[in-house]
């Protein structure tokens, strides 16, 4: 088994990632902030073919123009020499105490007209550094005070952003789409667009729903009690997977973000299997922290474990389907008759009014399911 990664295999991480400081609200940083240049190149050593970033994750927030110039030209320089891609940008609206009470979406309009600039301005960067998808998570827009809070109205507006900004990337020229990520709580009590399903509702509102996705992240999903699979898998088939982030989460707590494969390992499995056979053909994004617990090198490791268990789990995806005991199990359960459509060309509900069927022998009928997913934890786990 290869586990060596390759361009091929689109892997990138954001600057946030590998370059988490590792403070939390109940202790200080436990590492030193990563220098972008050295982030960039130790992702292209490890065999990751992008990297991503929030604008104040490359440019710190204030910094004046001729230090951003620098910025940029050294970061731009970093990416040549290395060949990493940026596929990938989004803007910091959740840091900064300006947008404690939202952004987008803030009660304060002047704090939105700002928001509003911060993302025009890394938009214009994402679509300099050759970006094609532009992420959107809001993680200020939202509540704990009910009583101080119109939803209906919150999402007026968060309508209008996007459709500002939408119109703003028509307006330049980019060739550039929006992916929004949900996620229902933390840092805010309740955010907006809490799940992917709230996510692809909202979006048909949207002027220009076309240029708009959506982003999951597979503990997000997790932490509201949901199938990360079945929610990848909707979006998927609505042609809305724009962007995905891939992590590591037990089940509805705060969020982790682990590894990828070290929470719920066999829904993991699911997820590769359906995004390498299910047509998505964007970068697998790792969203991960690394362990508050580990040095520079940890960092390091964490991240090549992202990688690792990602082309392991691929493999295993891999020698499932093509397994023989496999294949007559999934018809067994039935699976291929899911794929044939309920009712033939031409026929109507008014076309199986006069058909039976005996309710009792449908009933006592076998699904054949546990054996089937028996023989997917065995290739799992590298049984068989």
């Amino acid at each position: 088994m290869d586990l060596t990664p390759k361009p091929q295999d689109r892997f990138a991480f954001g600057l946030w990632t590998i370059g988490w400081r590792a403070d939390d609200p109940f202790g200080a940083p436990t590492r030193e902030r990563l220098d972008p240049v050295e982030a960039v190149n130790g992702l292209a050593e490890i065999g990751a073919y992008g990297i991503t970033f929030h604008d104040d994750d490359l440019i710190p927030f204030g910094t004046q123009a001729a230090e951003r110039t620098a910025i940029i030209e050294r970061f731009r320089k970093a990416l040549a020499e290395t060949g990493l891609v940026v596929p990938t940008a989004t803007t910091n609206l959740f840091g900064h105490p300006v947008f404690k009470d939202g952004a987008l979406t803030a009660k304060d309009r002047d704090v939105r007209r700002f928001a509003l600039r911060k993302v025009a301005r890394n938009i214009d960067l994402a679509a300099e550094l050759g970006a094609q998808t532009y992420v959107f998570w809001g993680g200020r827009e939202g509540s704990e005070a009910e009583a101080a809070y119109d939803p209906t109205a919150a999402l007026e507006r968060y309508r209008e952003g996007l459709n500002a900004l939408t119109h703003y990337v028509k307006e330049q020229g980019y060739q550039l789409r929006f992916a929004v990520e949900p996620k229902p709580n933390e840092p805010r009590g309740d955010i907006l667009l809490p799940t992917i399903g709230h996510a692809l509702a909202f979006i048909q509102t949207l002027d220009h729903p076309d240029m708009v996705g959506v982003n999951p992240e597979v503990g997000h999903e997790q932490m509201a009690g949901l199938n990360a699979v079945h929610g990848y898998a909707q979006a998927l088939w609505q042609g809305k997977l724009f962007h995905i982030d891939l992590n590591g989460q037990h089940g509805p707590r705060y969020d982790q973000d682990l590894v990828f494969g070290h929470g719920d390992l066999i829904n993991a499995f699911f997820l590769v299997d359906l995004l390498e056979n299910g047509g998505y053909d964007g970068p697998r994004h790792f969203d991960y922290k690394p362990l508050r617990t580990e040095d520079k090198a940890g960092v390091w490791d964490s991240a090549r474990a992202n990688m690792r268990t990602y082309l392991i789990l691929r493999e295993r995806a891999r020698q499932f389907r093509e397994d023989p005991e496999v294949a007559e199990a999934r018809k067994a359960a039935r699976l291929d008759q899911l794929s044939v459509s309920t009712l033939d060309k031409g026929e109507t509900v008014t076309s199986v009014l006069s058909e039976e069927l005996d309710v009792d022998e449908a009933a006592e009928r076998g699904a054949a399911n546990a054996r089937l997913q028996q023989l997917a934890v065995e290739h799992l786990m590298g049984a068989r």
